[in-house]
């Protein structure tokens, strides 16, 4: 903890608490670094208590221009902020009255990893706790760019505009909406565009698939960090197959969906999860943008998938309502991500 001093008389000086400070909780996947905290996957954050009338919140993004973080006050959404990559950005948040009281802090990382970083430097209050954390639950949601919020919020930019990344919010999205709804720790382990055996517009010959990107920290083919599954999750919910199953945009060729490939790569997967986390519960999750005869053969997947455990293992399928996705590319909008997590969240709670 880092204080300035003040002499009789004076004004009170702010006091900056670093990045270091124990009293910082991260969550997802990060990386404590010299001087700042880097939070990479999306939904990635920091919560901590701060008391007094003010705040200010130091960061810059990495590795990107700009980037966006969703703050919450109390529990409260306070909105998103766009942060840039030139500077250490200080962002001044006004809180609640009464300097005495405790207010709970929490900022989450908007976009995903391959959209660059943001680093966390610490934050200027009259003084900072510990978050009174009481979860005990604990989720992870592999997925693509569904899990990922991508397309989900157009109040900043709409659809059409700006870069393909800006209208990502992994707050809203359905995961992180279903762990708040159960009072849990969550951890967003999601790659637009990626698939089980193949991706989006790519047959896995120039771009790496989750199987090969999962371990790696920072979700792409830099073996340097690892990953250390520090969360040990009580669910996995993994939501893969719309990119196995698309048709890609033209421009490559492709091949029809193989059924059978699928399904051999997604049980090798599971089959590396459970050894990682031998005592979790896994769940399928069909897609919301596949539907019709395409949902019909995901689901026999996902059916095949779930009979090779023969009841060895904790394997569910969740297969959710037919929906409208109407947010950018015909991913869901946030509307539509608060109906999956409703969805959802009692097929969870059951099992827990």
């Amino acid at each position: 903890m880092h204080l300035v001093g003040c002499g009789r008389g004076k004004k009170a000086v702010v006091p900056l608490f670093e990045s270091d400070d124990s009293a910082f909780r991260f969550q997802g996947r990060f990386l404590k670094e010299d001087g700042h905290t880097t939070l990479i996957s999306p939904a990635s954050g920091v919560e901590f208590n701060a008391v007094g009338d003010s705040l200010e919140l130091f960061l810059k993004s990495g590795n990107s221009p700009y980037n966006y973080f969703s703050l919450s006050v109390d529990g409260r959404y306070r909105g998103r902020y766009q942060i840039n990559g030139d500077s250490i950005n200080r962002i001044a948040i006004a809180l609640p009255a009464g300097r005495s009281e405790s207010h709970e802090i929490a900022l989450y990382k908007e976009r995903e990893a391959s959209n660059g970083s943001i680093l966390f430097y610490g934050a200027k209050t009259e003084k900072i706790t510990s978050a009174k954390v009481k979860r005990k639950t604990k989720i992870e949601f592999i997925g693509d760019s569904i899990t990922c919020g991508m397309g989900a919020d157009l109040t900043t930019v709409p659809c059409g505009k700006g870069e393909w990344f800006d209208q990502h919010n992994a707050y809203f999205a359905f995961g992180p909406r279903v762990a708040r709804a159960l009072n849990a720790d969550y951890l967003l382990s999601s790659v637009s565009g990626i698939g089980m055996y193949r991706n989006w517009n790519d047959e896995n010959l120039e771009e790496p698939i989750m199987p090969e990107v999962y371990d790696n920290l920072f979700l792409n083919s830099d073996s340097a960090y690892q990953y250390t599954f520090d969360h040990v999750p009580d669910i996995i919910c993994i939501c893969l197959g719309t990119n196995d199953m698309s048709e890609g945009d033209g421009s490559k060729p492709r091949l029809p969906f193989s059924r059978k490939m699928f399904v051999t790569s997604c049980i090798a997967f599971t089959e590396h999860l459970f050894g990682i986390h031998p005592n979790t519960q896994l769940v399928l999750l069909n897609s919301p943008m596949v539907s019709g005869d395409k949902g019909n053969v995901l689901l026999e997947s996902l059916q095949e998938i779930k009979d090779h455990y023969q009841d060895t293992r904790k394997v569910s399928i969740f297969q959710f309502g037919e929906m409208s996705p109407n947010g950018c590319t015909s991913h869901p909008s946030v509307e539509v991500h608060k109906v999956m997590a409703y969805q959802l969240r009692p097929f969870l709670k059951q099992i827990l």
